[in-house]
């Protein structure tokens, strides 16, 4: 049986343990030595770099449509603190730096969130489509991703069959952000637009590129594990010049992993134990280091 936290033990507790891990976590900030972008411009730099975008309504959820409703309310509150912000030469992005006080004037409406594995209800639920939406765009560009999580679970299939898997990226308030850091000499530009269907993401910069990059997977593996199914998949960049479109260079980014919470397509062969070998690949669950959760 899974040891109980001790803030399900005593529920009671939880609000202090909130309090205590934001305090930590913006304190942290404060006094990590690095400059955070903050400068909003509505004019926009030269050069497009790279744009997407993803459907705002998930209709394979299971829960009632008013939470898709509400995320949508939710990811146009929060964009109003990163619509044309400008992350300078040696400038980090940080995602809650940002979107900590996008609530202040109006509350965010109750949207679906993560908790241990479990979809659940929570006022701001839907930050990770903002998230995942900026991770793939900053994949596209030169920045440097300092801090990234990916979800430990699916509980449902993407909504799109022409984004890579293992490219996510989500985000809890105290315990996971979304960061990139400017080690280029040029600046960068987000842009968040939303239409009926679609929130539209783009990046500028101040600098034409004489490049791109292509993201792809490897082939996903499925196995499992216990009693629960988990998918591997490498995600691949790959550097393409502009003038001849050929590739410059290629590498495997990160090996992800994640938990199947939904039935898979009875074609998909479901091993019954991991890979065990990974090249010169170590597997790691996230990029990055992971913090506990409540």
């Amino acid at each position: 049986m899974k040891k109980k936290r001790i803030t399900q033990m005593f529920p009671w507790l939880l609000p202090l343990r909130i309090n205590q891990r934001l305090l930590f976590f913006y304190t942290g900030m404060y006094f990590d030595g690095n400059s955070y972008a903050s400068f909003i411009s509505e004019q926009k730099l030269k050069y497009k770099i790279f744009e997407a975008g993803s459907l705002l309504y998930n209709h394979q959820t299971g829960f009632d449509m008013q939470y898709q409703e509400n995320k949508v309310f939710n990811l146009k509150l929060a964009a109003q603190t990163l619509n044309n912000l400008i992350i300078r030469p040696q400038e980090t992005f940080s995602f809650w730096k940002l979107v900590r006080y996008a609530d202040k004037n109006i509350p965010y409406k109750d949207g679906l969130v993560m908790v241990d594995g479990k979809l659940e209800v929570s006022a701001g639920g839907g930050m990770c489509q903002m998230s995942n939406l900026l991770f793939w765009i900053f994949l596209h560009t030169p920045l440097t991703i300092v801090e990234r999580h990916g979800h430990s679970k699916k509980d449902f299939p993407d909504t799109s069959e022409d984004m890579p898997r293992g490219v996510d990226a989500t985000v809890a308030e105290g315990w996971l952000d979304l960061k990139v850091k400017n080690e280029t000499d040029q600046s960068f530009q987000i842009a968040i637009d939303f239409d009926e269907k679609n929130i539209i993401g783009r990046i500028f910069s101040d600098v034409k590129l004489d490049y791109s990059y292509c993201i792809s997977n490897a082939k996903s593996f499925y196995y499992r594990e216990n009693t629960k199914i988990f998918e591997e998949v490498d995600v691949i960049q790959k550097k393409i010049s502009a003038d001849k479109g050929e590739c410059i260079c290629s590498k495997v980014l990160y090996r992800n992993k994640c938990e199947i919470g939904y039935p898979l397509e009875p074609e998909i062969k479901i091993s019954e134990k991991g890979r065990e070998k990974y090249g010169k690949i170590k597997y790691r669950r996230h990029i990055w280091r992971l913090f506990p959760r409540v």
